[in-house]
């Protein structure tokens, strides 16, 4: 049901989505969260923000796995705790995890303050999770990432995939793994954070012994600000208003200026040579058309072609459907005006060229 409802929003939606939208995979290419890992991978080069924002959040979404399991085992192993009145540990399990969107924080708080509370080395099982494991990251067809995460996503994972076995020592390894991974000073994908913010992660995990979702919590919303702020609308503006990524504009912009210097040296041969008929001139049309069209494409970043068959390029000459209405629309939109701004120039073009006077030198 979940599911059918993030559709309905991608569809119902008229306006662009918002960066917490996007992270939460409520959105549709090319504005998902593939694309967006793609960009902050290609364009921004700064990709390990949003792989530490996702490991983060995939660490908060295995705390959540392992309590709700644990509170499952308490209810099998002693059910007339169903009767005669939970005791207060097994109180704060029954309220997590239960609530709607709006209690969503104080949920999270409640696991936080139960899992520093928790000394069980209880085990549960958890569809799909496997500790000795990478994990994956977005897919949608890129055979080569940046660099590998180290944790699975268990929302995403197949109902059919084989169950292993999550202790509590592997919610303490999982924090640990993105403290070492991101945070301290040298590691191997350091993000720059304030030292603040460091220091008390550092002295939470290493000190205090702390392994809750809610130790991560200043610095995850310091990266998602970040990223919503530097990133994000650069990305709507590449990928919302846009269909092709830099190389390929790139190579636009060389094939537009190359296809104009031929047709401007065809147009004054043309004329200095006092070709007769002069409609022979009306051929210029074929590399004016070309070289207006991949400049005005390289300028607008867009493609009107790719546009109005509602296609978009994520990397060089890779394309996915577009799948978000409102993003289509407003491709389509400015697709017409990219294509009418290239029929005016290489009308104007052309019609100069066919009505100069010939004159023989």
């Amino acid at each position: 049901m979940a599911r059918n409802t993030d559709s309905m929003e991608v569809i119902e939606r008229d306006r662009l989505p918002t960066l917490f939208e996007v992270l939460s995979r409520r959105t549709r290419p090319p504005v998902d969260l593939f694309s967006f890992y793609i960009y902050m991978r290609d364009q921004q080069r700064s990709v390990d923000y949003l792989d530490f924002w996702l490991d983060v959040s995939q660490h908060m979404s295995l705390c959540r796995h392992y309590v709700r399991e644990l509170r499952r085992s308490v209810l099998v192993s002693t059910p007339d705790l169903n009767k005669s009145g939970s005791k207060r540990s097994s109180s704060v399990i029954d309220h997590l995890g239960t609530g709607d969107d709006e209690s969503e924080k104080n949920d999270d708080q409640r696991l936080s303050a139960f899992l520093r509370n928790d000394n069980t080395t209880h085990a549960v099982t958890i569809p799909g999770y496997n500790p000795q494991n990478g994990g994956s990251r977005p897919s949608g067809g890129d055979l080569n990432p940046a660099r590998p995460s180290y944790f699975s996503t268990p929302e995403h994972t197949s109902s059919g995939s084989p169950q292993h076995t999550v202790a509590r020592a592997d919610i303490r390894a999982s924090a640990e793994k993105i403290l070492y991974t991101y945070l301290l000073r040298g590691a191997e994908r350091e993000i720059v954070l304030p030292e603040q913010i460091l220091a008390s992660i550092s002295h939470a995990i290493e000190v205090d012994g702390r392994d809750d979702p809610e130790v991560f919590d200043e610095a995850k919303d310091y990266v998602f600000q970040a990223m919503e702020r530097d990133a994000f609308p650069g990305f709507l503006r590449s990928k919302a208003f846009g269909n092709i990524v830099p190389p390929s504009s790139l190579a636009r912009l060389i094939v537009g200026l190359l296809a104009l210097f031929g047709a401007f040296w065809a147009g004054f041969c043309l004329i200095f040579l006092d070709i007769k008929p002069k409609t022979t001139r009306l051929w210029l049309i074929l590399p004016f058309t070309v070289g207006v069209y991949c400049l005005a494409a390289h300028q607008y970043n867009l493609d009107p072609i790719l546009a109005f068959t509602s296609y978009s390029e994520y990397t060089f000459m890779t394309f996915m459907k577009v799948q978000e209405p409102y993003v289509r629309r407003i491709m389509i939109t400015r697709a017409m005006w990219v294509l009418a701004i290239i029929l005016a120039l290489d009308a104007a073009l052309v019609v100069m060229y066919a009505l100069v006077p010939g004159r023989r030198l």
